[in-house]
């Protein structure tokens, strides 16, 4: 049986000489900076994260600043960042927290979770990094380390698996520094027990390590069943008007890139037709067909056909179409775009 405590007081003492202590999230370390870093972090490394971080802090300081904040402005600054419904949900939870929390965030496990966005091992990691609390964090990181160390079989995303990891991550916390616990894991799943080739003779663990010691590091965790994505297509329209400006059009409020702006787009080359001659003053068979683009989700890859036509203008007024809008190319970092949509733009300038 692997001795707990023993694990926890090496990572900690190889925290204290390797682990990253000056993330801007914790200088000042506030709840909200807190948790604005730990959703921006979901899915998204540190290193990109730092600038992002720091430019949305700037405009949006505290919590009541992003409860206040318009949604475009929200996902502007997020822009770039992907996986965009954690923005809608940190922005949705901000307004709760004003409604329901006096302007703050809850200190409690079960009101954190409560709050769109939030897990339990984001609430964890909230919890342990805000307020010193003891509770255990359960991310890809840390799952992929007890997989590891414990020699456990199985793909971590099945119930059974990840309660069993729950229990172990449990019963690793130390009686002390919860915070610096929490940030110990992550740092050492993300720069040394790392997914591919992990650097094993560096290790601290790796005298209790049953991975190490079976030669199965490269074999655990168990990878997820493989399975081919399915593919769809879309034609996207870029239409210029020649004076600098491009149309853009709103994203229904659900479903992917829900409210964000992106180009008109059509499931094929007879439906954007028939779309344009209702809207677009200009010529269709001007179309210029560009190289396509794919672009992966992680249950589908998107194949777009971008078609740019230079245009006269709208057949009816803009503000009778509210999720239509001209905008100046220059101005649009000022939106939330889609990364490929983004891509395309700035292709075509």
């Amino acid at each position: 049986m692997i001795p707990n405590q023993d694990i926890s007081t090496r990572l900690l003492a190889w925290f204290d000489q390797y682990g990253r202590h000056d993330l801007p999230w914790q200088h000042p370390r506030t709840p909200y900076r807190v948790w604005l870093s730990e959703i921006m972090l979901q899915q998204t490394q540190v290193s990109v994260v730092t600038a992002y971080f720091q430019r949305f802090v700037d405009a949006l300081p505290n919590l009541p600043a992003l409860a206040n904040a318009r949604q475009d402005k929200v996902l502007a600054l997020w822009s770039g960042l992907g996986y965009y419904a954690r923005a809608r949900n940190l922005h949705a939870a901000a307004k709760l927290c004003v409604e329901h929390h006096n302007g703050d965030l809850p200190h409690e496990l079960a009101a954190l979770i409560a709050l769109p966005g939030i897990g339990r091992s984001t609430a964890g990691a909230i919890l342990s990094q805000a307020w010193n609390t003891p509770a255990p964090i359960l991310d890809g990181n840390v799952k992929r380390v007890l997989c590891r160390v414990f020699g456990i079989e199985g793909w971590p995303g099945t119930p059974a698996i990840e309660k069993q990891l729950w229990t172990l991550a449990e019963s690793l916390l130390p009686d002390a520094r919860q915070a610096d616990w929490t940030q110990a894991q992550m740092d050492f799943g993300a720069t040394l027990c790392t997914r591919h080739n992990p650097a094993c003779p560096q290790c601290p663990l790796q005298m209790l390590c049953v991975a190490w010691r079976d030669g199965r590091s490269n074999a655990l965790p168990t990878p997820k069943p493989g399975k081919t994505l399915p593919q769809r297509d879309a034609h996207m329209l870029i239409l210029d008007d020649g004076q600098g400006r491009v149309l853009l059009q709103r994203r229904p409020p659900a479903g992917i890139w829900a409210a964000l702006w992106s180009l008109p787009e059509h499931a094929n080359n007879e439906t954007a037709q028939v779309w344009f001659q209702r809207h677009i003053d200009g010529d269709f068979g001007a179309a210029r067909a560009l190289p396509v683009l794919i672009h992966g989700f992680s249950h589908y890859r998107l194949r777009i056909q971008p078609q740019l036509i230079t245009v006269n203008g709208l057949r009816c007024a803009v503000g009778d179409n509210a999720d239509l809008r001209w905008i100046h190319r220059a101005d649009l970092h000022t939106l939330g775009l889609p990364a490929p949509v983004r891509k395309l733009l700035e292709q075509t300038q």
